[in-house]
């Protein structure tokens, strides 16, 4: 069992922590709130730090869940920042969503301090996160995956590492695209029954066995045909992601048109209000669209 400093304690973060310790890991949590880290700590044990340094010092693994580049680099850098509390040979874990060119500037000033850098967002959302079955997508040097995996596998279904650092946000990246056009797919299919008079969760039950199925069709047709979207991963998040994509996309000279129209989608979404509904509320401007 490992010393372990986890930073950010959001819908994502709380639970991951949670994990760690309930599999025997002694963890020390920071988040800007301080609020949320004692209750944190009031609810599952552990220990609690003021400043992202004061959490790292004397952990042999730092896990960091934030919430974008700016934020992540407020808990790495400066005097109180995480880099500044970890010693030489120490690994910190990045579990953000980010862009890949703030993974590279991060791992470069890690590789500088002797330190571990490993970049693993993940996938799975907040249900995920509680029932530890997330999917994680690594990037950085093979022994520093080796070390990481197996205290990620306290909320992991898997982890594997894709490649060099930048590697696991860029498959990050692909996850969100397919999530955006999977989406948008699943949001017309059940207008467009709804419009046609059909029942939407009758027609789900046969065509999810079928090559239309996916895990958006299985966990989210329920909540989108009753109109409920208090839930799950904020389209908030989701255009901040898809912007990370689409700057990518033109780094690297890809074309992303069904990634960049859902991305417009979302923002007519945010304009109704409903910035922190789950993604799945795109089928909310089909509705309002067509008069339902």
């Amino acid at each position: 069992m490992a010393r372990v400093a986890f930073l950010g304690l959001g819908v994502m973060g709380g639970p991951m922590a949670a994990h760690l310790l309930r599999t025997g890991h002694d963890v020390r949590v920071y988040n800007r709130t301080e609020a949320r880290a004692l209750a944190w700590v009031e609810a599952h044990g552990g220990s609690h730090a003021t400043t992202p340094r004061a959490a790292t010092e004397g952990a042999e693994f730092v896990m960091a869940c934030v919430g974008n580049d700016d934020d992540l680099r407020s808990v790495c850098l400066g005097e109180d920042g995480a880099f500044a509390g970890m010693t030489a040979g120490t690994l910190f874990i990045d579990h953000t969503t980010v862009s890949a060119q703030v993974t590279r500037e991060l791992h470069a000033l890690a590789q500088q301090a002797g330190i571990g850098f490993v970049d693993a967002p993940v996938s799975g959302g907040q249900a995920g996160a509680e029932n530890g079955v997330l999917s994680i997508m690594c990037g950085g040097a093979e022994a520093d995956f080796d070390r990481a995996a197996p205290v990620m596998d306290a909320y992991a279904r898997v982890a594997r590492r894709m490649g060099e650092s930048g590697a696991g946000q860029i498959a990050k990246m692909m996850n969100q695209i397919c999530i955006a056009g999977l989406v948008q797919g699943l949001s017309e299919a059940l207008h467009f029954g709804e419009k046609a008079g059909m029942d939407g969760r009758k027609v789900v039950e046969v065509i999810s066995q079928g090559a239309a199925g996916s895990w958006q069709m299985a966990n989210r047709h329920g909540t989108m045909l009753d109109g409920e979207f208090e839930h799950g991963f904020a389209v908030d998040w989701m255009r901040k992601d898809l912007g990370i994509c689409l700057a990518a996309a033109d780094e690297f000279g890809a074309s992303l048109p069904v990634t960049a129209l859902v991305d417009q989608f979302y923002k007519e979404v945010q304009a109704m209000g409903g910035g922190r509904w789950d993604t799945s509320s795109l089928i909310a401007r089909l509705r309002r669209m067509g008069g339902a």
